[in-house]
């Protein structure tokens, strides 16, 4: 306890320190950037986890993602540069096989050549939370703060002060001289009072900004064995009947198999259904189309995002479409001007939405550091 109430006291007193708002991929890279160039920042996450919108199942054995899975080397350079610098592995998705097409409950579904990717998907080896874990574990954890979530930024004479909704003490007491926000840029417009205010025109363009992923829900069946391999199927499938309407292969090189999806249905609708009658229909919906071995997993969990508080809010449930962009962030003007820093993957350029917009908006953050 004593060594930790130095360590606010000392945060307190220093200047330069930079809080980073959200500890999923942006917030973790830009404090191992900055950890690297020797200056002093804390991550403030809401969750009593790191990763944001990176999620895997639980439990022993193989991990498998609830959140994004994919990354393409051959158009996203940091992605591609961050995972080897990291020392971790990845192997192309599994997509060699016929692909099965279901259009109506009242017709078998139509098995139909492959479709094979211009720009070969690739996966991490033991899923997307290796590149948390693996960022994590080079930063120091006392600067970390969980289960955090922001309500109020402050500047004040001597620095800005942030305040969370349960009272956090040990930030109350800290001062930064930059805030460098890597939530979705609605949460950030939505949650958080700014003294002084942000102009309307800016908080108008977060929060007509969507949030990646938002909208949607993701089922992952485990299995034994990739029994469909051995009938020559991909994996790889499309439905107009659902509740998925596209499916993969989800199996990691040396482990069981796993088959993941993505639902189709609507948000608003998913309020209705409980949780165990859609894992239920979901599992269905694989035996129609992979036969009778696909009834039984291992196990199966679905993430539905749209319910995460942390994610979502009312104006994305309303956001069906897949890959949506908007203007990017910019340099805020103002009483903000070179206090408050836009990064995430919402306020990326070429890739908002992807984990490489997550690492783009964070290199272009890093240029407002000082």
């Amino acid at each position: 306890m004593r060594a930790f109430w130095f360590f606010t006291r000392s945060m307190a007193m220093n200047s330069g320190k930079v809080a980073i708002i959200g500890g999923g991929l942006s917030g973790l890279y830009t404090a191992y950037r900055l950890s690297r160039m020797n200056v002093d920042w804390v991550v403030i996450e809401a969750r009593d986890r790191l990763g944001g919108r990176i999620l895997s199942t639980p439990g022993p054995g193989p991990r498998h993602d609830l959140g994004p899975a994919w990354m393409w080397p051959d158009f996203q350079p940091r992605m591609a540069a961050l995972v080897e610098e990291l020392g971790l592995t990845a192997f192309d998705q599994y997509d060699e096989g016929a692909m099965l097409i279901e259009r109506s409950l009242q017709e078998s579904p139509k098995r139909v050549r492959g479709f094979v990717s211009g720009n070969t998907s690739v996966r991490i080896d033991g899923g997307v939370e290796q590149l948390i874990q693996a960022l994590a574990q080079r930063l120091s954890p006392e600067r970390i703060f969980l289960n955090s979530r922001i309500s109020t930024v402050q500047s004040t004479p001597s620095g800005i002060a942030l305040q969370t909704f349960d009272t956090h003490q040990a930030l109350a007491e800290l001062r930064f001289s930059q805030v460098i926000s890597a939530i979705p840029l609605r949460l950030l417009a939505q949650d958080i009072v700014f003294e002084p205010m942000v102009d309307a025109q800016t908080r108008q363009g977060w929060m007509k900004t969507p949030t990646w992923m938002a909208p949607h829900a993701k089922y992952v069946a485990l299995y034994d064995q990739a029994f469909w391999r051995d009938e020559g199927l991909s994996g790889m499938a499309q439905s107009h009947v659902g509740p998925l309407v596209e499916i993969h292969d989800a199996s990691h090189p040396q482990g069981n198999g796993a088959l993941f999806g993505f639902v189709g249905v609507p948000a608003s609708a998913r309020k209705q259904l409980d949780e165990a009658s859609l894992l239920d229909a979901c599992r269905q919906q694989l035996v129609r189309l992979f036969g009778a071995k696909a009834a039984t997993p291992v196990a199966h969990y679905l993430k539905d995002w749209a319910a995460d508080r942390l994610t979502a809010t009312d104006a994305d449930l309303q956001n069906v479409a897949g890959h949506t962009h908007t203007q990017p962030a910019r340099p805020l003007q103002g009483d903000w001007s070179g206090q408050l820093i836009i990064s995430g993957t919402e306020a990326a350029v070429e890739h908002q939405g992807y984990m490489e917009g997550a690492l783009e908006a964070a290199d272009w953050a890093m240029r407002y550091v000082r």
